[in-house]
Order: C-alpha cells, then structure tokens, then sequence
C-alpha cells in the first residue's frame, strides 16, 4: 500500500500522504501548505534581491 501512495500524482494530498506516513515527520494539513507558503516566500526573495 504505502509503493501506491508514493506513486499518486504530486498533487498537496499526496504529497501530505507522503509526508505523514514515509517520511518519518508527521505534519498536518495546515502545516504542510504553512511550510509550502514559506518556502514560496523565500523563493521569491531571493528572486526579488537578486
């Protein structure tokens, strides 16, 4: 079952999928799209400052 979950489409629930029950880091749902918005932001930073 878990070799299903890996392969679903990259989409946030499976990524949360992913996050939850492969990698060892349980997250909730809220936190994973926190996290993604943080990294977007930082991303654009650095784009910005460049």
């Amino acid at each position: 079952m878990a070799k299903q979950k890996i392969s679903l489409p990259s989409s946030m629930g499976g990524i949360m999928r992913y996050d939850e029950e492969v990698g060892g880091i349980k997250l909730a749902p809220g936190q994973v799209i926190i996290l993604t918005l943080v990294v977007c932001g930082i991303i654009l930073l650095l784009q910005l400052l460049k």
